[in-house]
């Protein structure tokens, strides 16, 4: 077995390139491309939120307004101000991690379930002011407008209204952040958010500042998640007012629970499996949402560990024997 021990170590080292590798045939295999899109996104979505509920052992009920602002904020400075689109991703990634430092600096202060009912009542409030703000959101209409024109690589026209090299395009951003991820998770400062997750008291009693590393941990996943909303408004053309529904947030939850939370690919695992799933019963009955729920509290009960955690944990045993 030391040559699947081999292989799994080589894996886990190279994570990364190894995700990225899927997700470049990931199109291949899906029936379309717009669901493939979808899951990139949705995917970076969970691995933001991941890395506050599954590293870090925070359950935030509040993540869609992260996902919705820059969506909007991406759309806002396209629409009404001209920006660049890819000036505009960034503007809404940087209005994202400032409404994290608010939230996080305010729902810190708390802990358990006491966090997750915070954070849903400050993302709610975020919604409200973006449905209120009619003139530069659309209001229940959603904005509408975005557009990415062809633009010029190294002197090669890029057609981004082509579902195939939207794929490709996003995956760029997609690859930057989950580097970007890997390298905090491989820091100290990654052990310690995952020694906050696993004891809390004892890691404020060997010197961390643990108020400090879970507002900064909040603000990256804030981050991300913003990300993640600024390339589904450039995807989608238009940003729903739904994007800052509090079903959003609970997305974010069922996606990590299915793949894995805590683990590196999970997200994008539990990702596939929902809007797979949604995608798929949808076209049977109008009712999909229950067929999900249930398939969800199987996957609970009997796979605690997820898709992607219960083959890692498969895996390891085998390995292991």
């Amino acid at each position: 077995m030391s040559g699947m021990t081999d292989t799994i170590n080589l894996i886990v080292r190279h994570r990364v390139a190894a995700v990225i590798a899927v997700l470049i045939l990931f199109p291949l295999v899906m029936p379309y491309q717009a669901l493939a899109v979808n899951i990139l996104i949705f995917g970076l979505y969970a691995v933001g939120f991941n890395l506050l509920f599954g590293y870090t052992g925070m359950l935030s009920f509040g993540h869609a307004a992260f996902l919705g602002v820059g969506s909007y904020l991406c759309g806002i400075a396209i629409v009404s101000f001209g920006v660049p689109w890819w000036a505009a991703i960034f503007v809404g990634v940087a209005v994202s991690a400032l409404v994290g430092v608010v939230m996080g600096y305010l729902a810190i202060r708390t802990r358990g379930i006491y966090f997750s009912m915070v954070t849903l009542a400050l993302a709610q409030i975020v919604y409200y002011a973006f449905y209120k703000a009619e003139r530069w959101t659309g209001g229940e209409n959603g904005l509408r407008g975005i557009k990415v024109e062809a633009f010029d690589v190294f002197g090669m026209k890029v057609d981004f209204l082509n579902p195939t090299t939207k794929y490709y395009v996003i995956l760029v951003f997609v690859a930057a952040a989950l580097w970007l991820i890997s390298r905090v998770l491989n820091s100290p400062f990654g052990a310690v958010i995952e020694a906050i997750r696993e004891n809390e008291k004892r890691t404020a009693a060997c010197g961390f500042d643990v108020n400090r590393a879970k507002l900064v941990v909040f603000v990256l996943s804030a981050t991300v998640c913003g990300l993640a909303g600024a390339l589904r408004a450039l995807h989608l053309s238009i940003v729903p007012i739904d994007s800052l529904h509090y079903l959003q947030s609970g997305q974010a939850v069922m996606m990590c629970l299915l793949g894995g939370m805590g683990t590196f690919f999970g997200p994008f695992v539990g990702a596939a499996v929902f809007l797979y799933l949604e995608d798929v019963t949808t076209a049977i009955t109008t009712h999909w949402m229950a067929v999900v729920g249930v398939i969800f509290m199987v996957f609970v009960l009997f796979f605690p560990r997820g898709v992607w955690g219960s083959v890692l944990h498969w895996l390891n045993r085998r390995a292991a024997a």
